[in-house]
């Protein structure tokens, strides 16, 4: 999460100085007439909370006295930051100086400077002024912050109006890693025991000068547990803050107790699995890359800068969701975080603020598919990026409901893929859906449509063309739906639809028109001659293999032409000589084969039976005649036979009857 601009920084105030009331009326005090020049010393002191600050001052009374006026001052004025404490005014003379408030604003504190004596006109004098910037303690965005973790505050230099050569010099202690965060001042210098020493040298113009400085040191870290709950299961998460920041700690961990269930009934899915338990970290923007939080999914932890506020814990926490592994994109899992931390916290009835894309921001649009790895973009179009996700978010979470959303992801984190097959089981796809994946969940899994707002935020120039193929390709794939009616297209479509693969999706589909037409072809045919189509078609076409239904097809087809053929030779009436044809065959049972067989898919079978059949009729005739003339021929011999024989037995009976006449000669 980005972090905020640290705005509204101090600003030196000019030195104001006064004169002594006691002087003659004409005497007056103006700069230059009293000048002031300063070395300031900031020495950051962790084990005490606070910096403290030794500013040597040189006065010099420019003015000369005359023989009627003596000019000296006994007193001055000093703007130091606000905040300050502890103010002590010493020098080596006689006498005991003082130092007091005039004023306190929100922006400065006047400190009138009371000198130990006159510092008449033409003289200096040097005075050591020590005071200190003490740690408040409270809000985490404070500007004051000293401790042995982190180490934040303004610097100032001290001089009188238009008067050059004053100097800073700042020390931190050993193990500091200082940043600069507002304001300038030169490189520092590091001493042999560890020291960080900056110093500005000699400035020309000293109530210019302004630096605002961040330092960190690895310090010890304080763990604790939070124990809470989403959808019912327990869940823990280790919270490592700052020893020196237990309320760091209370806050961020108070949060998390209290959000984590929101955000799980919010977004519809259980807890993530992490070993070990997630953990939330204190951190400086400086060692988060800038930003206020950032995740780290491979690591399971969870940085947030110690001034984070309640919208960056929330958006963090949601992060434990959206890490990479329930949507691809970078963009997308930004944006809702972001989307999820603002309606957790306005179920938790907290004020956070909302990413608005104001006109300054447009200034640096950039395509959310554009929106580069954290570091790769300009500081301002990281900021637009963050507000266009926020606001798309919204803008898609209004279209699609809450429950909408909770089935999107649920499909999402069971790698279902959209364009799923009416009543089969569910086809699951590799790896999170990416900006396409997603646009096809949200209108597969919700009632409305969602690509103009892909054209609006997400797509790149070049990623047009292929929102105006997808928008054609799916034009085509619910008429083919239509068509296919109870037949579910084979999953190559489905698979090619999922990939927007979008040419080969419009091919296949070709492919599979041609077979949804030979349906209609072998349905009317096959009705018109009373058989019932096999499910092999069906079979091919559904598994895709287009090549095997339209060859399965022709044949069923074929099959057809062959079974009407043979219904066609049946005669209207059967002549003797037919029925004498048809002895022993049985072309209507062979009919009934042929129907058998086409219906269990047997195409061969089908055509034998039938061409059987039609051959049967087709040859009854001639068949007849030739089994009638071959009975007659056969009746013909029979009778031929029965004569040759009667008249073989009668000769026969002859000769025995001549030989029992005739008497056997004697020997």
């Amino acid at each position: 999460m980005r972090a905020p601009r640290l705005l509204g920084l101090l600003v030196a105030l000019a030195a104001a100085l006064g004169v002594l009331g006691s002087a003659p009326p004409a005497a007056i005090a103006a700069t230059p007439d009293l000048t002031i020049v300063t070395n300031a010393r900031y020495d950051v002191q962790p084990a005490k909370h606070r910096v403290h600050i030794t500013v040597d001052l040189t006065l010099a009374n420019h003015k000369r006295d005359t023989t009627t006026k003596r000019y000296y001052f006994d007193h001055a004025f000093l703007a130091v930051p606000p905040g300050t404490s502890g103010y002590r005014l010493t020098w080596s003379g006689k006498g005991t100086p003082g130092a007091r408030v005039a004023k306190r604003t929100a922006t400065y504190t006047l400190l009138r400077l009371d000198l130990a004596q006159r510092l008449d006109g033409g003289r200096s004098a040097v005075y050591r002024l020590t005071f200190d910037l003490v740690d408040p303690g409270g809000k985490p965005t404070r500007e004051l912050r000293v401790g042995d973790t982190l180490v934040s505050f303004p610097v100032w230099a001290y001089a009188s109006d238009g008067t050059a050569g004053s100097t800073v010099s700042v020390v931190f202690p050993s193990g500091y890693q200082v940043q600069v965060e507002a304001g300038k001042i030169p490189k520092p210098s590091t001493t042999a025991d560890g020291r960080t020493i900056f110093q500005s040298g000699p400035l020309a113009r000293p109530l210019d000068f302004f630096a605002y400085l961040v330092a960190d040191r690895p310090g010890a870290y304080r763990d604790s547990t939070v124990k809470t709950n989403v959808a019912g299961a327990p869940v823990e998460i280790r919270v490592r803050s700052w020893a020196d920041d237990p309320t760091w700690a209370k806050r961020v961990g108070g949060l998390l107790k209290t959000a984590m269930p929101t955000l799980g009934s919010q977004i519809g899915l259980p807890w993530p699995s992490y070993s070990p338990p997630l953990t939330v970290e204190e951190a400086v923007s400086r060692s988060t890359g800038g930003y206020a939080g950032i995740f780290d999914p491979s690591a399971g932890t969870v940085a947030i800068a110690y001034y984070a506020g309640p919208f960056v814990i929330l958006h963090e926490a949601s992060h434990a969701w959206f890490n990479g592994r329930l949507l691809a994109d970078r963009w997308a899992n930004e944006a809702f975080a972001s989307h999820y931390a603002a309606t957790a916290a306005g179920a938790l009835k907290m004020k956070v603020a909302h990413a608005v894309v104001t006109a300054a921001a447009r200034k640096s649009k950039i395509p959310l598919n554009a929106w580069g790895a954290v570091g790769t973009e300009s500081v301002a179009q990281e900021d637009y990026a963050y507000a266009a996700s926020q606001t798309l978010a919204d803008l898609i979470a209004k279209r699609a409901t809450d429950v909408g959303l909770r089935h999107v992801w649920a499909d999402a984190q069971a790698r279902i893929g959209a364009y799923q097959p009416v009543g089969g089981g569910n086809e699951t796809v590799d790896g999170p859906p990416d900006w396409r994946g997603l646009l096809d969940l949200l209108e597969a899994d919700t009632t409305a449509t969602f690509d103009d707002l892909w054209r609006e935020w997400v797509a790149r120039p070049e990623d047009l063309p292929l929102l105006a193929a997808r928008a054609a390709a799916r034009e085509r794939y619910a008429r083919f739906l239509s068509e296919a009616g109870d037949w579910r297209p084979p999953k190559t479509i489905r698979d090619a639809m999922r990939a927007w693969q979008f040419d080969a999706a419009e091919a296949l589909m070709a492919q599979g028109q041609s077979v949804l037409d030979l349906r209609s072809r072998i349905a009317d045919a096959a009705d018109a001659a009373g058989l019932t189509a096999p499910a092999a078609v069906r079979t091919a076409f559904e598994d895709g293999g287009f090549d095997a239904a339209s060859g399965e097809g022709d044949a069923e087809l074929q099959a057809i032409d062959r079974y009407v053929a043979a219904v066609g030779r049946r005669p209207a009436t059967v002549s003797p000589i037919m029925s004498l044809g048809l002895w022993n065959e049985t072309p209507d049972a062979d009919l009934v084969a042929a129907r058998d067989a086409f219906a269990k898919g047997d195409m061969a079978g089908s055509v034998a039976a039938s061409d059987e059949a039609a051959a049967s009729w087709l040859n009854a005739e001639t068949l007849g005649q030739g089994r009638a003339f071959s009975i007659g021929a056969l009746a013909l011999f029979l009778l031929v036979s029965i004569a040759a024989l009667i008249a073989i037995s009668r000769s026969r009976r002859r000769r025995r009857r001549l030989r029992m006449a005739t008497p056997l000669p004697r020997r």
